[in-house]
Protein backbone atom coordinates (compact mmCIF):
# COMPACT_ATOMS: atom_id res chain seq x y z
CA UNK A 1 0.00 0.00 0.00
CA UNK A 2 1.38 3.46 -0.86
CA UNK A 3 2.47 5.73 1.98
CA UNK A 4 2.03 9.50 2.00
CA UNK A 5 3.06 12.31 4.32
CA UNK A 6 0.87 15.30 5.09
CA UNK A 7 2.30 18.58 6.40
CA UNK A 8 0.00 21.15 7.95
CA UNK A 9 0.44 24.37 9.89
CA UNK A 10 -2.85 26.09 10.50
CA UNK A 11 -3.97 29.59 11.35
CA UNK A 12 -3.14 29.07 15.03
CA UNK A 13 0.55 28.88 14.02
CA UNK A 14 1.46 26.81 17.07
CA UNK A 15 3.54 24.35 15.07
CA UNK A 16 3.83 21.91 12.18
CA UNK A 17 1.82 18.68 12.16
CA UNK A 18 3.26 15.85 10.07
CA UNK A 19 1.22 12.69 9.52
CA UNK A 20 2.22 9.45 7.80
CA UNK A 21 -0.68 7.54 6.27
CA UNK A 22 -1.14 4.36 4.31
CA UNK A 23 -3.70 4.69 1.57
CA UNK A 24 -6.15 1.81 1.85
CA UNK A 25 -9.89 1.77 1.21
CA UNK A 26 -9.93 4.33 4.01
CA UNK A 27 -6.70 6.17 4.88
CA UNK A 28 -4.90 4.70 7.89
CA UNK A 29 -2.72 6.76 10.20
CA UNK A 30 0.68 5.15 10.77
CA UNK A 31 2.75 7.76 12.60
CA UNK A 32 2.84 11.44 13.55
CA UNK A 33 5.38 14.10 14.39
CA UNK A 34 4.96 17.61 15.80
CA UNK A 35 7.38 20.52 15.65
CA UNK A 36 6.68 23.68 17.68
CA UNK A 37 6.76 26.85 15.61
CA UNK A 38 9.83 28.95 16.50
CA UNK A 39 8.66 32.18 18.10
CA UNK A 40 10.46 34.44 15.62
CA UNK A 41 9.00 32.60 12.62
CA UNK A 42 5.53 32.64 14.17
CA UNK A 43 5.65 36.38 14.71
CA UNK A 44 6.81 36.99 11.14
CA UNK A 45 4.09 34.76 9.66
CA UNK A 46 1.48 36.55 11.75
CA UNK A 47 2.83 39.91 10.56
CA UNK A 48 2.58 38.77 6.94
CA UNK A 49 -1.17 38.29 7.37
CA UNK A 50 -1.53 42.08 7.23
CA UNK A 51 -0.02 44.72 4.91
CA UNK A 52 3.50 45.80 5.82
CA UNK A 53 6.85 46.96 4.42
CA UNK A 54 9.00 44.86 2.05
CA UNK A 55 6.44 42.04 2.08
CA UNK A 56 7.77 40.11 -0.93
CA UNK A 57 11.28 39.69 0.45
CA UNK A 58 10.03 39.01 3.98
CA UNK A 59 7.58 36.38 2.70
CA UNK A 60 10.32 34.66 0.69
CA UNK A 61 12.64 34.50 3.70
CA UNK A 62 9.87 33.27 6.03
CA UNK A 63 8.89 30.69 3.44
CA UNK A 64 12.41 29.28 3.36
CA UNK A 65 12.46 29.00 7.15
CA UNK A 66 9.08 27.24 7.11
CA UNK A 67 10.26 24.74 4.47
CA UNK A 68 13.50 24.02 6.30
CA UNK A 69 11.53 23.35 9.48
CA UNK A 70 9.15 21.02 7.60
CA UNK A 71 12.03 19.15 5.95
CA UNK A 72 13.73 18.71 9.33
CA UNK A 73 10.54 17.30 10.84
CA UNK A 74 10.00 14.95 7.91
CA UNK A 75 13.55 13.67 8.31
CA UNK A 76 12.96 13.02 12.01
CA UNK A 77 9.71 11.15 11.36
CA UNK A 78 11.29 8.97 8.65
CA UNK A 79 14.24 8.16 10.89
CA UNK A 80 11.96 7.24 13.79
CA UNK A 81 9.98 4.91 11.51
CA UNK A 82 13.14 3.48 9.88
CA UNK A 83 11.92 4.60 6.46
CA UNK A 84 13.76 6.01 3.46
CA UNK A 85 12.51 8.84 1.24
CA UNK A 86 11.92 6.23 -1.45
CA UNK A 87 9.35 4.56 0.83
CA UNK A 88 7.09 7.62 0.55
CA UNK A 89 5.11 8.16 -2.63
CA UNK A 90 4.51 11.86 -2.01
CA UNK A 91 4.26 14.65 0.55
CA UNK A 92 1.08 16.71 0.59
CA UNK A 93 2.09 20.14 1.85
CA UNK A 94 -0.52 22.78 2.58
CA UNK A 95 2.06 25.48 3.27
CA UNK A 96 1.13 28.40 5.48
CA UNK A 97 -1.80 30.63 4.58
CA UNK A 98 -0.87 34.30 4.89
CA UNK A 99 -3.77 35.80 2.92
CA UNK A 100 -7.13 34.33 1.94
CA UNK A 101 -9.47 36.68 0.11
CA UNK A 102 -11.59 34.69 -2.35
CA UNK A 103 -13.95 37.65 -2.85
CA UNK A 104 -10.99 39.46 -4.39
CA UNK A 105 -9.92 36.37 -6.33
CA UNK A 106 -6.81 35.25 -4.48
CA UNK A 107 -5.45 33.03 -1.75
CA UNK A 108 -1.77 32.84 -0.78
CA UNK A 109 0.00 29.94 0.90
CA UNK A 110 3.77 30.12 1.27
CA UNK A 111 5.63 26.82 1.38
CA UNK A 112 7.89 26.48 -1.71
CA UNK A 113 7.11 22.86 -2.70
CA UNK A 114 10.12 22.80 -5.05
CA UNK A 115 12.49 23.45 -2.16
CA UNK A 116 10.71 20.91 0.04
CA UNK A 117 11.15 18.26 -2.68
CA UNK A 118 14.83 19.19 -2.99
CA UNK A 119 15.48 19.00 0.75
CA UNK A 120 13.59 15.75 1.39
CA UNK A 121 14.15 13.77 -1.81
CA UNK A 122 10.40 13.05 -1.93
CA UNK A 123 7.83 14.12 -4.53
CA UNK A 124 5.78 17.03 -3.16
CA UNK A 125 2.22 18.03 -4.02
CA UNK A 126 1.35 21.59 -3.01
CA UNK A 127 -0.76 24.60 -4.00
CA UNK A 128 -4.07 22.86 -3.37
CA UNK A 129 -6.37 25.86 -3.14
CA UNK A 130 -5.81 27.90 -6.28
CA UNK A 131 -7.30 25.47 -8.83
CA UNK A 132 -10.62 25.55 -7.01
CA UNK A 133 -10.41 29.34 -6.81
CA UNK A 134 -9.67 29.49 -10.56
CA UNK A 135 -12.87 27.50 -11.11
CA UNK A 136 -14.91 30.10 -9.24
CA UNK A 137 -14.75 28.46 -5.82
CA UNK A 138 -13.72 29.72 -2.41
CA UNK A 139 -10.61 27.53 -2.35
CA UNK A 140 -11.71 26.47 1.15
CA UNK A 141 -12.53 24.51 3.11
CA UNK A 142 -10.76 21.57 1.46
CA UNK A 143 -11.17 18.96 4.21
CA UNK A 144 -14.88 18.02 3.74
CA UNK A 145 -14.06 15.52 0.98
CA UNK A 146 -11.59 13.85 3.34
CA UNK A 147 -14.08 13.90 6.21
CA UNK A 148 -16.53 12.18 3.87
CA UNK A 149 -13.94 9.53 2.97
CA UNK A 150 -13.28 8.83 6.65
CA UNK A 151 -16.65 9.14 8.34
CA UNK A 152 -19.47 8.51 5.86
CA UNK A 153 -21.07 5.17 6.77
CA UNK A 154 -24.00 5.62 4.39
CA UNK A 155 -26.49 5.72 7.27
CA UNK A 156 -25.94 8.42 9.90
CA UNK A 157 -26.57 12.14 9.44
CA UNK A 158 -23.19 13.36 10.67
CA UNK A 159 -21.30 16.60 10.83
CA UNK A 160 -17.56 16.90 11.26
CA UNK A 161 -16.38 20.08 12.94
CA UNK A 162 -12.79 21.23 12.64
CA UNK A 163 -11.85 23.89 15.19
CA UNK A 164 -8.44 25.38 14.52
CA UNK A 165 -7.84 29.09 14.28
CA UNK A 166 -11.17 29.12 12.45
CA UNK A 167 -14.02 26.63 12.52
CA UNK A 168 -15.49 24.76 9.59
CA UNK A 169 -18.21 22.17 9.20
CA UNK A 170 -18.56 19.18 6.89
CA UNK A 171 -22.16 17.96 6.55
CA UNK A 172 -22.53 14.28 5.71
CA UNK A 173 -25.99 13.13 4.61
CA UNK A 174 -26.39 9.57 3.30
CA UNK A 175 -26.61 9.51 -0.49
CA UNK A 176 -26.00 13.25 -0.85
CA UNK A 177 -22.89 15.23 -1.82
CA UNK A 178 -20.98 16.39 1.22
CA UNK A 179 -21.51 20.05 2.04
CA UNK A 180 -19.39 22.36 4.14
CA UNK A 181 -18.30 25.90 4.92
CA UNK A 182 -16.42 28.04 7.42
CA UNK A 183 -18.46 29.03 10.47
CA UNK A 184 -16.25 31.83 11.77
CA UNK A 185 -13.51 32.20 14.40
CA UNK A 186 -12.48 29.05 16.22
CA UNK A 187 -9.49 29.62 18.49
CA UNK A 188 -8.06 32.69 16.76
CA UNK A 189 -9.70 35.35 18.94
CA UNK A 190 -9.51 33.26 22.11
CA UNK A 191 -5.76 32.79 21.62
CA UNK A 192 -5.14 36.44 20.75
CA UNK A 193 -7.09 37.75 23.74
CA UNK A 194 -5.37 35.54 26.32
CA UNK A 195 -2.01 36.35 24.74
CA UNK A 196 -2.70 40.06 25.18
CA UNK A 197 -3.86 39.80 28.81
CA UNK A 198 -1.97 36.83 30.27
CA UNK A 199 0.92 36.23 27.88
CA UNK A 200 -0.27 32.67 27.22
CA UNK A 201 -0.54 31.08 23.79
CA UNK A 202 -3.93 29.49 24.48
CA UNK A 203 -6.61 29.04 27.14
CA UNK A 204 -5.99 25.50 28.39
CA UNK A 205 -9.28 23.58 28.66
CA UNK A 206 -11.10 26.91 28.27
CA UNK A 207 -10.48 27.49 32.00
CA UNK A 208 -10.17 31.29 31.78
CA UNK A 209 -13.30 31.50 29.63
CA UNK A 210 -15.13 29.31 32.15
CA UNK A 211 -14.19 31.74 34.94
CA UNK A 212 -16.00 34.64 33.26
CA UNK A 213 -19.56 35.53 32.35
CA UNK A 214 -20.89 35.91 28.82
CA UNK A 215 -21.57 39.57 28.04
CA UNK A 216 -24.78 39.33 26.05
CA UNK A 217 -24.57 42.79 24.49
CA UNK A 218 -21.05 42.18 23.24
CA UNK A 219 -22.05 38.75 21.95
CA UNK A 220 -24.98 40.22 20.03
CA UNK A 221 -22.85 42.85 18.36
CA UNK A 222 -20.18 40.29 17.40
CA UNK A 223 -22.77 37.92 15.95
CA UNK A 224 -24.19 40.86 14.01
CA UNK A 225 -21.25 40.72 11.59
CA UNK A 226 -22.67 39.96 8.11
CA UNK A 227 -20.40 36.93 7.75
CA UNK A 228 -22.49 34.95 10.22
CA UNK A 229 -25.79 35.49 8.43
CA UNK A 230 -24.41 34.39 5.05
CA UNK A 231 -24.97 30.82 3.86
CA UNK A 232 -22.27 28.63 2.34
CA UNK A 233 -20.23 28.38 0.28
CA UNK A 234 -18.19 30.76 2.40
CA UNK A 235 -14.74 30.93 3.95
CA UNK A 236 -12.90 33.40 6.12
CA UNK A 237 -9.60 34.17 7.81
CA UNK A 238 -7.54 36.67 9.79
CA UNK A 239 -8.38 39.31 7.18
CA UNK A 240 -11.78 39.65 8.88
CA UNK A 241 -11.60 38.18 12.37
CA UNK A 242 -8.70 39.69 14.32
CA UNK A 243 -8.00 41.80 17.40
CA UNK A 244 -8.70 45.12 15.65
CA UNK A 245 -12.14 43.73 14.69
CA UNK A 246 -12.79 42.80 18.31
CA UNK A 247 -11.42 46.10 19.62
CA UNK A 248 -13.73 48.06 17.32
CA UNK A 249 -16.74 46.32 18.89
CA UNK A 250 -15.41 46.74 22.44
CA UNK A 251 -14.98 50.47 21.93
CA UNK A 252 -18.72 50.79 21.40
CA UNK A 253 -19.49 49.43 24.89
CA UNK A 254 -18.64 50.30 28.50
CA UNK A 255 -15.50 48.54 29.81
CA UNK A 256 -15.85 44.76 30.15
CA UNK A 257 -13.69 42.54 32.38
CA UNK A 258 -11.07 40.65 30.35
CA UNK A 259 -12.26 37.25 31.58
CA UNK A 260 -15.82 38.13 30.54
CA UNK A 261 -14.58 39.01 27.06
CA UNK A 262 -12.89 35.59 26.94
CA UNK A 263 -16.12 33.89 28.02
CA UNK A 264 -17.99 35.82 25.33
CA UNK A 265 -15.47 34.84 22.65
CA UNK A 266 -15.88 31.16 23.53
CA UNK A 267 -19.65 31.60 23.32
CA UNK A 268 -19.19 33.29 19.93
CA UNK A 269 -17.29 30.26 18.66
CA UNK A 270 -19.86 27.81 20.04
CA UNK A 271 -22.93 29.79 19.01
CA UNK A 272 -21.72 30.51 15.46
CA UNK A 273 -21.04 26.81 14.95
CA UNK A 274 -24.36 25.63 16.34
CA UNK A 275 -26.46 28.22 14.53
CA UNK A 276 -24.74 27.39 11.23
CA UNK A 277 -25.21 23.66 11.80
CA UNK A 278 -28.89 23.96 12.70
CA UNK A 279 -29.58 26.16 9.68
CA UNK A 280 -27.86 23.77 7.28
CA UNK A 281 -28.56 20.27 8.70
CA UNK A 282 -31.21 20.21 11.42
CA UNK A 283 -31.34 16.41 11.61
CA UNK A 284 -27.68 15.99 12.62
CA UNK A 285 -27.38 12.92 14.81
CA UNK A 286 -23.69 13.16 15.61
CA UNK A 287 -21.12 15.95 15.68
CA UNK A 288 -17.49 14.79 15.50
CA UNK A 289 -14.94 17.41 16.53
CA UNK A 290 -11.30 17.61 15.47
CA UNK A 291 -8.54 20.20 15.63
CA UNK A 292 -7.25 21.97 18.71
CA UNK A 293 -10.77 22.90 19.79
CA UNK A 294 -11.47 19.25 20.59
CA UNK A 295 -9.12 19.68 23.57
CA UNK A 296 -10.99 22.72 24.90
CA UNK A 297 -13.12 21.11 27.59
CA UNK A 298 -15.36 24.14 28.08
CA UNK A 299 -16.01 24.49 24.34
CA UNK A 300 -16.89 20.79 24.02
CA UNK A 301 -19.18 21.09 27.04
CA UNK A 302 -20.88 24.16 25.59
CA UNK A 303 -21.44 22.48 22.21
CA UNK A 304 -23.11 19.60 24.02
CA UNK A 305 -25.34 21.99 25.95
CA UNK A 306 -26.42 23.81 22.79
CA UNK A 307 -27.07 20.51 20.93
CA UNK A 308 -28.90 18.33 23.46
CA UNK A 309 -30.37 16.04 20.80
CA UNK A 310 -27.02 15.43 19.09
CA UNK A 311 -24.09 13.25 20.20
CA UNK A 312 -21.00 15.48 20.49
CA UNK A 313 -17.60 13.79 20.68
CA UNK A 314 -14.14 13.99 19.20
CA UNK A 315 -13.10 12.03 16.11
CA UNK A 316 -11.17 9.76 18.48
CA UNK A 317 -14.52 7.97 18.92
CA UNK A 318 -13.83 6.45 15.50
CA UNK A 319 -10.12 5.89 16.03
CA UNK A 320 -8.90 9.09 14.38
CA UNK A 321 -6.91 11.36 16.75
CA UNK A 322 -8.44 14.85 16.52
CA UNK A 323 -5.08 16.64 16.39
CA UNK A 324 -4.02 14.84 13.21
CA UNK A 325 -7.07 14.95 10.95
CA UNK A 326 -5.94 17.95 8.90
CA UNK A 327 -2.39 16.69 8.33
CA UNK A 328 -3.88 13.36 7.26
CA UNK A 329 -6.17 15.25 4.89
CA UNK A 330 -3.28 16.80 2.98
CA UNK A 331 -1.54 13.44 2.69
CA UNK A 332 -4.79 12.12 1.18
CA UNK A 333 -5.08 15.13 -1.12
CA UNK A 334 -1.60 14.32 -2.47
CA UNK A 335 -2.85 10.80 -3.24
CA UNK A 336 -5.88 12.20 -5.04
CA UNK A 337 -3.71 14.52 -7.14
CA UNK A 338 -1.33 11.79 -8.25
CA UNK A 339 -4.25 9.51 -9.10
CA UNK A 340 -6.12 12.24 -10.99
CA UNK A 341 -9.05 12.14 -8.56
CA UNK A 342 -11.01 15.41 -8.17
CA UNK A 343 -10.81 16.37 -4.49
CA UNK A 344 -12.75 19.61 -4.30
CA UNK A 345 -16.48 19.54 -3.77
CA UNK A 346 -18.51 22.17 -5.66
CA UNK A 347 -21.24 21.73 -3.02
CA UNK A 348 -18.68 23.02 -0.50
CA UNK A 349 -16.63 25.65 -2.31
CA UNK A 350 -19.02 26.81 -5.04
CA UNK A 351 -16.59 25.91 -7.85
CA UNK A 352 -18.00 25.34 -11.33
CA UNK A 353 -17.23 21.64 -11.14
CA UNK A 354 -14.93 18.93 -9.74
CA UNK A 355 -11.23 19.65 -10.14
CA UNK A 356 -7.98 17.78 -9.47
CA UNK A 357 -6.22 19.90 -6.86
CA UNK A 358 -2.51 20.51 -6.43
CA UNK A 359 0.70 20.98 -8.36
CA UNK A 360 3.30 18.20 -8.52
CA UNK A 361 7.01 18.74 -7.82
CA UNK A 362 8.90 15.49 -8.51
CA UNK A 363 11.81 14.53 -6.24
Amino acid sequence: MPRYLGVMSGTSLDGLDIALIEQQERPRLLATHYLPMPAELREELLALCAPGPDELARAALAERCWVELAAHGIGELLAAQQLEPSDIRAIGSHGQTVRHEPARGFTIQIGNPALLAELTGVCVVGDFRRRDLAAGGQGAPLVPAFHEALFDDGQAHRAVLNVGGFSNLSLIDPGQPVRGFDCGPGNVLLDAWIKRHQGLDFDRDGAWAASGQVHEELLATLLGDPFFSGRGPKSTGRELFNLPWLDAHLQQLPPIAAKDVQATLLELTARSIVEALQAAQRDTEELLVCGGGARNARLMERLGELLPACRVSSTATYGVPPDWVEAMAFAWLAHCCLEGIPANRPSVTGARGPRVLGAIYPA
